[in-house]
């Protein structure tokens, strides 16, 4: 730890108030949307209510399975067992989400503190990152563990800094089981900056460079317990894809897309700011890096240089590490030893705006897509418990910066009404849930619920026409079309409307055939 400015001990930035403002100020954005509006958390949100309803519902069970397996992917998961009978399942994963900013918020700054010896100025720069792409996505599992990770990872320097070191071994083999359970990237990554962390000490007690780093290794031995877990994990029967190496121009768009939002220049220009901060670091142009958090940066780095885009079944492995080595890369810069005080409010005073902004405007966007959502779930009302529903979801190209982010609002039908709704992933090594709605042909799972352009569409995404002319209307009892506009309303005998929501979408009653009943397993 390295002073760099005289009295800067009672600088505002380094007030103990001003950390709390901004970690509390990170919980605003999810206060208003009563359903977090984050992607995929649609989804996951339907297999947590399948997980904890399919033994007493009349009509789950006839369309979906859940089998609990030893998976590193599972916090939210067993979080939901007991919050939901306190707070109800909603509520209860709203309120997770909620905390995951914050929690992120906090683990960071305690990082900075302890590797600085305070505050840095430029800290609050880091902030806006815990709502980074990840989370935009809905990651909540991803996002909770790295939350986690940050907070760990500060107890793991201050510990060290009181030289308590068999108090840090017997926390740390239950801590980082706990982190590797909530999802093992969480755990990865502790371990990488743990491994730093011990790296730059080790090298200051003398040595080779390969006995510094024998030495690191050895020092996170408290971490290792979750290797066995994973043996385990990836010797049952839950395999998942590997692939997609070394994509170079994807990886340049994720770090473009490390605050993706909702408006393009404002998001880009955001990150290419932190840039300019990192390359001010490196020329030490009034800023400089702490050795640790930097070397702990270059080691995130490379990390997501080397990760696929999937990894045992996970996709975008390598994006969801972008805005925390990012966040890593800010906290570790502080002011040089000749910048004055004006350079350090100056700083302080920019990082506490770009937060403030940052926030404000994820507040905005987030409030934006809720009156979306409440747009479309007027059709739930309307939809018969245990019936089940053919979702189809008008979305724009991946390459459009803002997304309607209504991929699994359909799945909303599984939590509301017991319903079968064909948005749920059969991935191996990710997911629990099965389905068996074999009545359903090819429109069971996800991604037979996404319609984009034809010019754009996935390999396995569908078509309108064929959606349309193919879906087995003696499997479905209701057509829902969600984000569509009126224009691709279908005028056919065997789809009767009875909900549309605005001009953006519409529910149909499905006209069974006569001669050909649906069948359910």
């Amino acid at each position: 730890m390295t002073a760099f400015s005289p009295n800067d001990r009672a600088a505002w930035w380094a007030d103990w108030r001003y950390a709390v403002a901004l970690v509390l100020l990170c919980a605003v954005p999810l206060i208003y949307p009563p359903l977090p509006p984050l992607t995929d958390l649609l989804g996951h949100l339907a297999r947590y209510h399948v997980q904890l309803t399919v033994d007493s519902s009349p009509y789950l069970s006839r369309y979906f399975g859940f089998e609990w397996a030893l998976l590193g992917n599972l916090g939210v998961d067993l979080l939901v067992i007991p919050m939901s009978k306190l707070f109800g399942l909603q509520f209860s994963v709203k309120l997770i989400a909620l905390l995951v900013p914050p929690i992120t918020a906090a683990g960071l700054l305690w990082i900075a503190r302890e590797a600085h010896g305070r505050i840095p100025p430029t800290a609050a720069f880091a902030l806006p990152l815990a709502f980074g792409y990840p989370f935009q996505f809905g990651f909540l599992n991803y996002t909770l563990a790295m939350a986690l990770a940050f907070v760990a990872f500060g107890l793991w320097l201050r510990l060290a800094r009181a030289e308590r070191w068999a108090l840090r071994a017997a926390l740390f083999v239950p801590i980082g089981s706990a982190i590797w359970l909530v999802h093992s990237y969480g755990w990865g990554v502790l371990g990488l900056l743990a491994f730093a962390a011990e790296l730059v000490r080790d090298r200051g007690l003398g040595g080779s460079r390969l006995h510094a780093i024998w030495r690191a290794g050895l020092s996170t031995w408290p971490l290792w317990p979750p290797m066995a877990l994973m043996l385990a994990w990836r010797s049952g029967n839950v395999a998942g894809q590997t692939a997609d190496w070394f994509n170079l121009q994807l990886k340049f768009e994720w770090l473009l897309s490390a605050l993706r939002d909702r408006w393009e220049i404002f998001d880009i220009a955001s990150v290419a700011l932190l840039c300019v901060l990192l390359v001010a670091g490196i020329v030490r142009f009034r800023l400089r890096f702490d050795r640790m958090l930097g070397i702990a940066a270059l080691i995130l780095l490379v990390t997501y240089l080397l990760l696929p885009r999937i990894l045992l079944g996970s996709a975008y492995a390598d994006m969801r590490l972008v805005p925390y080595a990012l966040a890593i890369g800010i906290i570790a810069l502080r002011p040089s030893p000749g910048a004055g005080r004006r350079w350090m409010t100056a700083f302080a005073i920019a990082a506490g705006l770009f937060c403030v902004g940052r926030v404000g405007a994820t507040t905005w966007s987030f409030a934006q897509y809720s009156r979306a959502y409440d747009d479309q779930l007027g059709a739930i009302a309307h939809i018969r418990p245990g019936s089940a529903v053919m979702v189809l979801v008008g979305l724009q190209c991946r390459d459009h910066w803002m997304t309607a982010r209504m991929d699994h609002l359909g799945s909303q039908a599984i939590v509301r009404r017991d319903a079968f709704a064909n948005g749920q992933w059969a991935m191996a090594g990710a997911q629990l849930l099965t389905v068996h709605y074999d009545a359903a042909g090819r429109f069971q799972t996800d991604p037979t619920q996404l319609l984009r352009p034809r010019a754009c569409r996935g390999g396995n995404e569908p078509l309108w026409e064929d959606t349309l002319a193919n879906f087995p209307r003696a499997a479905f009892d209701y057509f829902w079309l969600i984000n569509m506009p009126r224009d691709r309303w279908p005028n056919e005998p065997d789809l009767v409307p009875i909900w549309h929501g605005r001009e953006r979408g519409a529910l149909y009653r499905v006209v069974k055939p006569a001669a050909v009943p649906a069948t359910r397993r």
